[in-house]
């Protein structure tokens, strides 16, 4: 279990979405007095094998039994604080971007209830196993601290890819993260007996293959798809769609969404193909 707590407006609620990327059971704002009723029904639970909470001063006076909570839990289960906080500059100036009050004292100045809260959480901080002051980190940068620190031997939730052929007469697809036109290779649709055929066909295939220029596109589009996806995947991306194009989407976009969806499959990615275009 983890439990995130901090000063407002630290990133709690982006840390709890990288938790949940990472597949933690998620729980925003539990009542301290409820915590270790949920740590025992977990521990019933198979299906909540690790989870993350976030306590914090919207609990009010509450809030100051966690440390005591804590202790006890420490005995029973593998448990970690997670404690975040900013300058006051910086807490001061997330505030006036999203215009929302405080929780420790929406009726006074930012300034002083930022001060109060942190007084109020000095014996919390003491306790905590992770400090991190996230005043300079952006929501890429902590998701991905939070990711390295705690994604364990599991991993964290991989990256689902999507290889799309689709033809251009029809448009391109509204979800595709990469577009490729190959309406520049040879077209199978002016061989007679490819016509009524499918880029899925051996022959078909084979045909579109045969050509250097095709040779080369697959080759140079799997390195770079290879280069690239560890790169959205730590900036903390779960899904890309691949889009090929050709005509139709019969022919040269099917026979290039699969040939690249099996070369990143060799080199250890998890991607499907989808043929929007063909026949059901």
């Amino acid at each position: 279990m983890v439990i995130i707590t901090g000063m407002s407006g630290s990133g709690k609620g982006s840390v709890l979405r990288a938790f949940e990327d990472l597949g933690y059971f998620c729980v925003d704002n539990m009542p301290v007095e409820l915590i270790p009723t949920f740590a025992e029904l977990s521990e019933q639970s198979r299906a909540i094998a690790r989870s993350a909470l976030v306590v914090d001063i919207r609990e009010g006076e509450g809030l100051r039994r966690l440390p005591a909570i804590l202790k006890r839990l420490r005995r029973e289960i593998s448990i970690s604080l997670v404690f975040l906080e900013a300058t006051d500059e910086v807490l001061m100036r997330r505030y006036s971007e999203t215009r929302r009050p405080h929780p420790m004292a929406p009726d006074q100045p930012v300034r002083q209830a930022i001060r109060a809260e942190r007084r109020s959480l000095r014996a919390i901080r003491a306790e905590a196993d992770v400090t991190l002051d996230t005043t300079k980190f952006n929501v890429h940068e902590l998701r991905a601290f939070i990711v390295e620190r705690f994604q364990g031997r599991e991993g964290a939730r991989p990256l689902l890819i999507a290889c799309t052929s689709f033809g251009y007469r029809n448009g391109i697809p509204g979800d595709s993260d990469l577009v490729f036109d190959v309406r520049f290779l040879p077209n199978p649709n002016y061989i007679p007996q490819f016509r009524h055929l499918t880029g899925r066909h051996p022959q078909v295939a084979k045909y579109i293959k045969s050509f250097p220029q095709t040779i080369e596109f697959i080759q140079r589009i799997t390195e770079l798809l290879v280069y690239l996806i560890p790169h959205y995947i730590r900036e903390g991306k779960s899904y890309l769609t691949i889009s090929f194009g050709c005509t139709g989407g019969q022919h040269r976009s099917v026979a290039m969404a699969d040939s690249i969806r099996k070369n990143l499959a060799a080199a250890g990615f998890s991607a499907k193909v989808l043929h929007r275009d063909l026949p059901s």
